[in-house]
């Protein structure tokens, strides 16, 4: 018998909570021993009510406060406290929309492929204008910059993925998340756990629909925190950063720095124009590919990524510069 301990972090998810737990309990491996931990950072919506009433049906789901907040704290809390003795640990995302049997089917993936870890790729899904805009560009090459775990369609060994499933003896070992990030602390763990001499195996079968933001605002901020932790994880672990990653940061300064000159020198106006030339065609193209108006915005929402990326990149090499986070010891009992 299998024991897996699935955590889920909440923070103001009444829109999404109910229906991320009814799918997560439904068609539980009944071979193995689950608990349904929801770790709450102060949800001041009905996220905490709506847990309560699932978990009166259900006796698996335990509630827990999440003092810190972020989600690298509160998956290492429900660790530390119901985690000893469990052999499996599954991440959820309160903002996802899962497959029937998912937990079974992760547990079995650990099993067949030996892995340390399994991944799983991320298709974005919108339910209204502006967030279907946001999806429909998200997984592109211009909006992810090749991720495999975007919308990947290959199974394999990875180096880092949208984290789903972990042995949990190796995810204690390693001391789990750092919780001195906010965000990307799935890659900073990926990091140590490869140098660990540790895998991580993608399987393309287990699909997860993600919803994202209602709005363009809510996108920038959400891609600043993202740079921001890129930042951290790239500061710890150089090698790490990839050419697609650089790219960003590098091309916004670039035509950043030819907009400042432009008015010496016109001709450094062909780099922006070259860009806008690209999300315009991104719109229009998008627009007539899914007969949406709303297609329109897909370009807008790309440079809104980009830009809020590269900033919180840059703004976090400055403000880090040199700061090495320490590796977490391990879980008091």
């Amino acid at each position: 018998m299998v024991k897996a301990l699935v955590v889920i972090p909440t923070l103001n998810e009444a829109a999404t909570i109910e229906g991320v737990l009814n799918d997560l309990l439904a068609d539980l491996p009944e071979q193995d021993d689950v608990t349904c931990i929801v770790v709450d950072g102060g949800s001041a919506d009905a996220t905490r009510e709506l847990v309560g009433k699932v978990r009166d049906r259900n006796p698996k789901v335990v509630l827990v406060d999440n003092p810190l907040r972020i989600q690298s704290a509160g998956i290492n809390l429900a660790v530390s406290l119901y985690g000893q003795n469990m052999d499996v640990l599954i991440r959820c995302d309160a903002h996802a929309v899962y497959p029937r049997r998912m937990i079974a089917k992760l547990i079995a993936a650990l099993s067949a492929t030996g892995a340390d870890s399994i991944v799983v790729p991320l298709d974005s899904v919108g339910y209204d204008g502006i967030s279907s805009a946001i999806a429909w560009v998200s997984d592109t090459l211009l909006g992810s910059g090749g991720s495999r775990h975007r919308g990947g369609r290959r199974s394999g060994f990875v180096d880092h993925g949208h984290h789903a499933a972990f042995r949990m003896e190796r995810f204690r070992a390693l001391g789990g998340y750092d919780e001195t990030f906010t965000h990307n602390e799935d890659a900073e763990y990926d990091c140590r756990l490869r140098k660990a001499g540790g895998s991580i195996y993608m399987d393309a079968t287990l699909r997860v629909q993600y919803r994202p933001r209602q709005s363009l605002a809510a996108l920038a901020r959400q891609y600043r925190r993202y740079g921001l932790g890129r930042s951290g994880t790239f500061l710890r672990h150089p090698e790490s950063l990839k050419l697609r990653q650089l790219a960003v940061p590098s091309a916004m300064v670039g035509i950043a720095v030819c907009l400042g000159v432009s008015a010496v020198f016109p001709w450094a106006l062909v780099v922006p124009g070259a860009y806008a030339v690209v999300i315009l065609a991104t719109s229009l193209v998008m627009a007539l590919r899914k007969r949406s108006a709303y297609g329109l915005m897909t370009g807008p929402a790309a440079a809104v990524m980009h830009a809020s990326w590269a900033f919180g990149f840059i703004q976090g090499l400055l403000t880090r510069r040199g700061a090495r986070a320490p590796v977490l010891a391990a879980f008091h009992s």
